[in-house]
Order: structure tokens, then sequence, then C-alpha cells
């Protein structure tokens, strides 16, 4: 039975196995049909490919900085490892624009961004890092480790890496659509214009790279980017905004410029550094000129005292649209100079040459940053500027271009007969000479050259003359009409008719020398900025006290020294033959133009600037009430920095001010004038110039001023003495029984209305954190003075015999 039961298992046991073995055998014919059926699996390509994969054979190469690369519609930079981490400038320019944007102030040429950046690997990706050289310590330190860590640079672009080079010495990445992208770093269109012209958005079908050229030291990028805008500044039909821009990667120098740390004392363009390994028990912010990198070829010599040569001169290349007519003068303006820089021990330091032809040079070009450009612009905008780019570690100015617009000749043509017509019988006639009108063009591009060279405006240089030497031939000649051409002194506006062989032209003057000197001489002892110091100081000391080296800021609205448009020490006298002048050309101005011409388009446009001579000069005076004299000297100087104008000069300027700004101006509102130019609006046109006097005398920083002044010394003109001198001589009809001009009530008016708003209006904390007005005497002070206006007019109107002047009073 055993045998039996023993038997029956194991023939069921063969059996479950034969049947396993089956279906094993079906399945794996069946999984061997599906494998046969099935694709075979792909390898996966990684991102990174073969060299020769990327840059085919079809790829058009161009050598430099980066060797770059054409495949088809792709572009590619090839970065060699050795530029990874290293300095860059970025700098991103317009090529081309449409008219009007930007009200006509931008323009080809126009710099819209400067950043410095780095490359750098991050994995399989590089990426391009704007750099930052405003906070800054010595990398030996253990503090710059905090620096780098609180001040971490923001990545504009991230490159996923398309190939290695053959030797694997550089990284191969596509730049395609970061240049035809609309990365806000480099757009020509910031964020105020993007809203002005409602822009929405890059159009991508209409955008693309144009040409990607690459020089020893630098790679130019050209972009054509057309942006889709509800409000375009033209061609408004077609909603949107093309612009063609360049944009240039600058290798910096290997070895920085040593820089020069600035003085106030001097005028200078300036960028500032914080540095977090300073010594002292806080961060120590570091501020150095900007300026031209400018060492001797032969420092021999130049230590003998011997002019030499830069190894680096300065050109300046005329853009090829300059009119030929004016192509001498602009060389001329550049080249005045080289005198100056002279004075600093270098000769042929600058230069300006005519671009090459296509011939001659087929890869020039006015947006490559390799050239400092002279541009003429086509715009009816009436400027010029002299911008510039500079290294952020050191202030070294790399590249600057000088921008003309076409349109600016006729204002200085216009202030020309303004200013000078009556002593200068050349100047009294719209077709100005051609002579006169080069040397106007030549004097404008010096001046804007000098910004280019590093040098801001100095309102002080026009206090260092006397205002009897601008009558002085002589004088003139030799001096011109301020120390420096930096100045906003155009014209001498001062000399009378009779005056002979007088100078109505501005030139360089000595503080220009001397500015240049103080900048730009080399010293070679000193091979630190701080060793410089003491050299630097000496030659400041040695000018002092010098009206003709004294610097003074634009931004001094205060101070009477430091004002733009005027000329001469003394603004009342200088005032007084101003308006002689400028009330003689007013009686001849229509012989001048509208009899010339026969049209009054002229006539028009030139009582306009009429206007604002006479506001300039108006304005000129009101700056001495509640003035201070900023005097920029240091410790070890004699003086104080800040000094009140005398009460006696404050009073007279009052009085000045009475009888040229608020008496009615009769000879601004000549018959043969008016009616010729508008059949209405000249009295509001004439009464909001005085308004503004008026609010600009009883402006709540002014008045804040002097009550300051009351408390350093009870000597000095006060708050209140100012407005019964205002009071006395705006209303002095309510003291006599005179009829008043529709001029004066509109002028007494707006006086109610000003006094009204200093009783009620405050200053926002914001815009002035030197002055409370409700904690203040003003509300009091004005109070009095209208409760005195007030029984003052009771009593006049009963006087008057006018019905007019009684209704008003």
């Amino acid at each position: 039975m055993k045998k039996v039961l023993l038997f029956t298992f194991s023939l069921l046991v063969c059996l479950v196995s034969i049947s396993t073995e089956a279906q094993s055998k079906r399945k794996k014919k069946k999984d061997a049909q599906i494998e046969v059926s099935k694709p075979e699996p792909k390898k996966k390509e990684g991102k990174i490919k073969p060299y020769d994969k990327v840059i085919t054979n079809d790829a058009i190469s161009d050598d430099g900085l980066f060797k770059t690369h054409q495949v088809d519609d792709k572009y590619y930079f090839e970065i060699p490892n050795e530029y990874l981490g290293k300095d860059m400038l970025l700098v991103s320019r317009i090529a081309k624009l449409p008219a009007n944007l930007g009200n006509g102030y931008v323009n080809a040429g126009t710099k819209t961004n400067t950043s410095l950046v780095i490359w750098e690997r991050f994995q399989d990706k590089i990426l391009i890092k704007e750099k930052s050289y405003n906070a800054v310590a010595d990398e030996e330190l253990p503090i710059s480790i905090s620096v780098k860590s609180n001040n971490y640079e923001p990545t504009l672009y991230a490159f996923d890496i398309a190939a290695f080079s053959k030797d694997s010495t550089a990284i191969v990445i596509d730049v395609t659509k970061f240049y035809s992208s609309d990365v806000k770093a480099i757009s020509g269109l910031p964020v105020r214009l993007r809203k002005t012209y409602k822009v929405k958005n890059l159009d991508a079908s209409r955008s693309f790279i144009n040409s990607v050229k690459s020089f020893p030291q630098n790679i130019e990028v050209v972009q054509d980017m057309t942006y889709n805008a509800s409000e375009p500044p033209s061609f408004g039909s077609t909603e949107s905004i093309s612009l063609q821009m360049n944009q240039s990667m600058i290798l910096l120098p290997e070895n920085p410029m040593q820089p020069r740390f600035a003085d106030e004392r001097v005028g200078w363009f300036t960028m500032s550094q914080i540095d977090y390994g300073s010594p002292e028990l806080k961060a120590d912010t570091k501020t150095y000129i900007r300026k031209w990198r400018m060492e001797p070829k032969d420092p021999e010599a130049y230590a003998r005292g011997e002019l030499v040569e830069p190894v680096k001169p300065i050109i300046y290349y005329l853009d090829p649209a300059t009119p030929e007519n004016l192509r001498k003068y602009m060389k001329e303006g550049v080249e005045l100079w080289q005198k100056p820089f002279e004075k600093a021990g270098f000769k042929n330091a600058i230069i300006a040459k005519y671009a090459p032809s296509k011939e001659e040079d087929p890869d020039f070009s006015p947006e490559d940053i390799r050239y400092s450009v002279i541009r003429y612009v086509a715009s009816t905008t009436r400027n010029a500027v002299g911008p510039s780019v500079s290294d952020p570690r050191t202030g070294e100015i790399i590249e600057s271009d000088i921008i003309w617009y076409h349109n600016h000749l006729r204002s200085y043509r216009n202030r020309y007969l303004l200013e000078t017509g009556a002593a200068n019988p050349s100047a009294r006639t719209l077709n100005t000479s051609s002579e006169d009108i080069g040397e106007m063009m030549k004097m404008v591009i010096a001046h804007e050259v000098g910004h280019a060279l590093g040098l801001p405006h100095n309102m002080s240089a026009s206090k260092a003359y006397d205002v009897e030497s601008y009558r002085d031939g002589a004088f003139t000649q030799k001096n011109g009409i301020a120390a420096t051409i930096m100045d906003y002194a155009r014209y001498n506006y001062i000399a009378q008719p009779g005056d002979e062989n007088i100078r109505f032209i501005r030139q360089i003057g000595p503080y220009d020398d001397y500015a240049i000197n103080w900048g730009y001489r080399f010293i070679p002892e000193a091979d630190s900025p701080e060793k410089e110091l003491k050299k630097l100081d000496a030659w400041i000391i040695e000018k002092a006290g010098d009206p003709r080296y004294v610097f003074g800021k634009q931004s001094s609205r205060f101070d009477p020294t430091s004002q733009t448009e005027d000329i001469g020490n003394d603004a009342l006298k200088a005032g007084d033959y101003a308006l002689k002048n400028l009330k003689y050309v007013a009686e001849h101005l229509p012989e001048w133009t509208s009899d010339a011409t026969n049209n009054y388009e002229d006539l028009e446009e030139l009582y306009g600037e009429l206007l604002g001579c006479w506001n300039r000069y108006i304005n000129h005076v009101l700056t001495n009430v509640g003035g201070v004299y900023e005097n920029l000297i240091n410790p070890n100087q004699e003086g104080v920095a800040y000094q009140a104008v005398s009460k006696e000069l404050q009073k007279a300027s009052i009085k000045w001010l009475h009888k040229n700004a608020f008496e009615t101006p009769n000879w601004l509102v000549d018959k043969d004038l008016i009616t010729n130019i508008d059949y209405a609006g000249y009295t509001a046109r004439l009464g909001n110039i005085q308004n503004r006097f008026l609010s600009s005398l009883l402006s709540f920083d002014r008045l804040g001023r002097l009550l300051d002044h009351e408390t350093i010394d009870v000597k000095n003109y006060s708050a209140l003495e100012m407005l019964q001198d205002v009071r006395t001589g705006i209303w002095s009809e309510a003291n006599m029984t005179k009829n008043v001009d529709m001029y004066r009530r509109n002028l007494q008016r707006a006086y109610i209305d000003r006094m009204a708003y200093l009783m009620t209006e405050e200053l926002n904390p914001r815009e002035n954190k030197l002055f409370s007005v409700s904690q203040s005497d003003i509300r009091p002070l004005v109070r009095g003075e209208l409760n005195v206006l007030k029984r003052s007019l009771i009593n006049a109107s009963t006087r008057a015999t006018n019905t007019v002047t009684k209704l008003s009073l």
C-alpha cells in the first residue's frame, strides 16, 4: 500500500513539474515575442556634447577676447577657463532708436547700463554674475568672509555648458537666448520709459542678434529689439518700439590703476567704497576721483621735469555724421586740454582724430567701447553732454562719448544775441558769423571734454573776477569770463556799449590747469593712494585764499558764490549792468529779428528767452537773501565752513529786488513786442515769473535759515526783518495816494496767497529734515505781518482815488 501511495505521489510531482516547465517555456516564448516587437531603448545623450557637434564646420568664427561662433541662427561664446572669475565690464548702449524716445534726451550712443560682471562655473552651468566693489575688505582679513556673505552678487543669467574646447581649456555656451530675450539689466528701456509708453512685452518674433564681433579686449554684440507698446514715442499706428542695442563686454585691466583719493576742495567726479578692513571703530568710506590712466613713457625724463608723452594718450574720434564745416572746431575743442595736461607734465596727452573710412578700418564702429567718440546726433534737443565709463574698482575712466545735439548751436546763437548784443555789434543778427559760431562750439566741446576727463561743474569760478574787469578788453582777452571753462558762465553780459576789445565767449582758465595737475600729475614716489595725500594737500594749501582756485558745488543752492549762469563778484552791480544791456536788446529785438526775416517766429522765440535772462539775473541777487557761504576748507585752514551773508548785503539785495523784480518792468511789456507775439496771456506770463520770485523769497527753507542765523549772532539779518522789508516794498502804494497797476495788483494778491501758504502748509520731512515749520517762529511772524498789513490797507482804501485800486485794497 505504501508503495502504491509513493508511486502516486511521485507521479503527481512529475506531472506538476512537466506542467510548470511547459508553462515556463510558453512564458519565455511569449516574452521573447514581446521583446522582439518592443523597440530598443535609446541611450540618453548628455547635455554636454562633443565640440564638433556644437561648433560645426559651418560655424562662422571670430577670434578675440573670447572666440565667438555663429552656427545657423545660434551664437556661442567660447570662454577660456583663465577668464572665469575675471572682472569684466558689461556696458549697454543704444545704437539706433525711434524719434522722440525719452523726449529727445535719449539718443544713439546713450549708455543705459554699466555693470561689473564675472563668469563663474557652477556644476554644468556657467553663470554671469554682477559684482560690486561698493563694499570691500582685504582678502587676507577674516572680515572679508562676512563682506562676501552680506553682499552676495545677483546672477544675471545661467547658461548650460554646451561643449568643451578640444583641448579642454575653454567652455562653450549658447548666448542666443541671453542676447535676444528681455533681460532687464541690459535692456535699453528702463521702467520709467516702459510705463510712459505702456510697453507690454518684447516681441521675440521681431527681436534677434544682429552681429557679434570679438576684439582683443572686448566683445561687441548688436541686438535688434522690438517691443509691443500701446503708446510708442513715434510711429504710433505700429504700437511698437524698435531699438538697436550695442552690448560691450570689456576685460578690465589685470593690474588695476592706482586710485587717487578725492578731496572736496578740488572738484572731481568720484566713486566710493566702504572698506570694512579699516582699523577704525567703523567701516571706512574711501572716495576716489574718476580719471584716465596717465603714465609717462619716460619716467626718468618726467622726474626731471621734462614734458613726456603718456603711455596711452586719450583719443577722441569725430563722428562721421559731423557736418564738415564744424569738424575743425570740434577737434580744436578737444585739443584745448593739451595745455592743462602740460601743467601736469604730459605732452600730446589728448588728441582728436577724424574717424577712419571703411577702407582704412572696416571694423571701426562708434559703438565699439574701445573708441571714444564725439557723436553728432540728429535731434531737436538743445544740449551737449560728456558721459564716461569707468572701472568701479579704481575710478579709471575706460571710455567716454561726447554727445552733441544738432540744435544746440541755436541756443548759443540766441544767448549770444541776448546777453552780448548791447555791447557786441557782431551779435545783433540771426545770422551769426561762422567764426563766432565756431568759437562757441569749440568752447562747448571743451566744456564737455572737461566732464569726460572727470571734472564736474565749478560754480564758484565765475566769482573769481571783479565786475569791472569784464569791461576791460585786455583783462577779458587774457582771462576770459571765469577761472574755469567748467562753470556755467557762457558770455560776458556785463561789458557795456563802447567798451573795446572785449572777449564775450568763455575759455579755459587757471583753475583748469590747477585741477588737471592735481588729478593727473604722476607721483612716482607714492606707491599707494595714502602716500599721495600729503602732496595733494600741499598743492591745495598752496592755492588757498586765491579765488581763482576755489571750487563751488553746483548743489549749493543756498550759496550765492556758487550759482549757475552768473559772472562777477558782485551780483547787484553785475545785475545792474546786465539789465541795462537787456533793456537795450529788448528795445532793438524787432529790428534784429522780425524786421530782417519778415515773420515773427524768431521774435517770439527770443522774447521768451529774454524773459529767461531776466529771470536768471534776478535770481542771482535773490540767493543773497538767507544765503550762506559754503567754504570748502579743512580744520587746519583759517575760517569757518559755513558763514551767513552779511545783513547789509541782504538788505541791499531786498531793495534791489523791489526795484528790478517787483516794480512793474514796463520795458518787458512794450507793445511793439507783445502785440506781435500773442493775442493774450502776456499779463499772466509776466505775473507768473514775478510770483516765482516772491515764492522763492518767502520759502520755508529760506526763512528757516534766517531763524538759524539769529541764534548764531543777533546782528545777523533776521526772518522778521526780511518779512517786514518784503511787505513794505510789495505794498508801498498803501502809504501813498497812488494808483496800483494790474501787474502790481496781481503781485499783491500773490503775496496774500503765499503768506496763507506759510500759515497753513508744512514741509515734507522726507524732503527737509533741517527744519520744522510748526515748531518754529514762522507762523507767528507771518500772522503778525498780516495783521500789520490789514491795518495799513484799511487806511489806504479810504485814500485811493482809482476805483480798481480801491476795490483791490
